[in-house]
């Protein structure tokens, strides 16, 4: 396993450690961050085209006409 998913291992492994205001917490902090919240909205997206019907577009297209 490279370093990178080890770390994100850990911290998942952290956040799943959580009591629920803790959780709570850390995910208010995870959309209040501009980037993260955009991030987070862009895989929302993502997830509801997988499921919609139609024309399969490439990342990369999606990407620029956004």
């Amino acid at each position: 396993m490279k370093a990178s998913k080890a770390t994100a291992e850990v911290f998942f492994t952290a956040f799943k450690a959580l009591g629920a205001e803790e959780k709570d917490t850390f995910i208010e902090k995870m959309i209040n961050d501009p980037s993260i919240k955009q991030d987070l909205l862009d895989l929302a997206l993502i997830e509801k085209a997988k499921k919609a019907k139609g024309k399969p577009v490439p990342a990369r297209e999606y990407f620029q006409k956004r």
